[in-house]
């Protein structure tokens, strides 16, 4: 096994500049070629460091991950691809092995894996979906969804503020008056189930505070494209239509994009548009998408974090909620 110093004297620097280098201190003063260097050296030395080797030593934790979206879903909306990857990464690091636990009809095949320490559940669940969870293990976390009572910990988007900074700015500094919303619909327990949505629900709230709610003008259907584009085409016959619309994601922003173009009328001229998560896609429409950045990697992050604090003997529960920042580009 590789030591520092051997790996000092080969890349023929210090051995605390060394060590410094490979804890990624940030207040080492060295050039990039000779950090390069003791990586390049240590990679061929097999070196690892003492963090690595205790997590490499210690007994892997099985976190089991439930994930209300299928594939294809998460292809049309990437929302949760970034969280989930968020959670692989972080726990890649904390030496956490993810168990996707698969599902039959209603039922998690829970039986389909052994020695569950820790469950994270991203999406949304209806109760006796979180019964079910808390009677496998009572470490849980939920992601994108607060569970009722304080019990578990949560992580989710401070939804009120985000809707309160984007209306101000569509309102007051863009001045528009007739705004309207693409929303769409969230279902629990194969569909059994629809939960309120906040977008839409603070949304309403903005509207009738400012006397400018008009409740034909909200559409809602399903968080992808193609529903964006379905719903703009029905909103484009309307006589007297908004001249601007919030879209409750990106997804649904971008399908309604496309409907405006095919209609000959101009972004944000005629109509404009604002999204919502600020995918890597927004900032390549035309034009750019005005939209509201959420930090899904980070909450992706800090789900494994939770949840690591819980396995190791952290009792009270943790509601974690999450700021955004509006990201203002030329599609209003």
């Amino acid at each position: 096994m590789a030591t520092l110093k051997e790996i000092a004297k080969l890349a023929e620097v210090s051995i605390t500049t060394v060590s410094r280098t490979l804890n990624f201190d940030k207040t080492l003063s060295i050039s990039d070629n000779k950090k390069k260097r003791i990586f390049e050296v240590a990679e061929d030395l097999e070196y690892k460091t003492p963090r690595r080797k205790r997590l490499e030593s210690a007994p892997k934790i099985n976190v089991a991950l439930i994930y209300w979206y299928t594939l294809t879903q998460e292809l049309e909306d990437p929302y949760y691809l970034a969280i989930r990857r968020g959670i692989e990464r972080t726990a890649e690091q904390n030496n956490v092995n993810i168990l996707k636990i698969p599902k039959s009809g209603n039922k998690f095949l829970f039986d389909a894996v052994n020695g569950i320490d820790g469950i994270i559940a991203l999406g949304k669940f209806a109760n006796s979906e979180i019964k079910t969870f808390a009677e496998v293990t009572n470490n849980l976390v939920f992601v994108d969804f607060s569970s009722f009572q304080g019990k578990f910990d949560g992580i989710v988007i401070d939804f009120k503020e985000a809707m309160s900074q984007v209306l101000d700015y569509m309102v007051e500094e863009k001045k528009y008056k007739n705004i309207g919303f693409l929303g769409g619909r969230e279902y629990v327990h194969n569909k059994d189930v629809v939960i309120g949505e906040r977008r839409e629900q603070y949304f309403i709230e903005y509207m009738k505070k400012r006397e400018l709610y008009v409740p034909e003008n909200i559409v809602t259907s399903s968080f992808t494209s193609e529903c964006g584009y379905k719903m703009m085409k029905e909103v484009l016959t309307y006589k007297n239509r908004p001249n601007a619309y919030f879209a409750a994601s990106d997804s649904i922003a971008i399908g309604a994009m496309k409907a405006i173009h095919e209609a000959k009328l101009r972004i944000p001229e005629d109509i404009g548009i604002v999204g919502f998560n600020d995918i890597p896609n927004a900032l390549y429409t035309f034009p750019p998408l005005t939209t509201v950045r959420v930090e899904t990697e980070f909450m992706g992050e800090k789900s494994v974090e939770l949840i690591l604090e819980q396995i190791n003997g952290r009792k009270v529960g943790v509601k974690l909620t999450v700021s955004t920042e509006l990201v203002k580009r030329e599609s209003i």
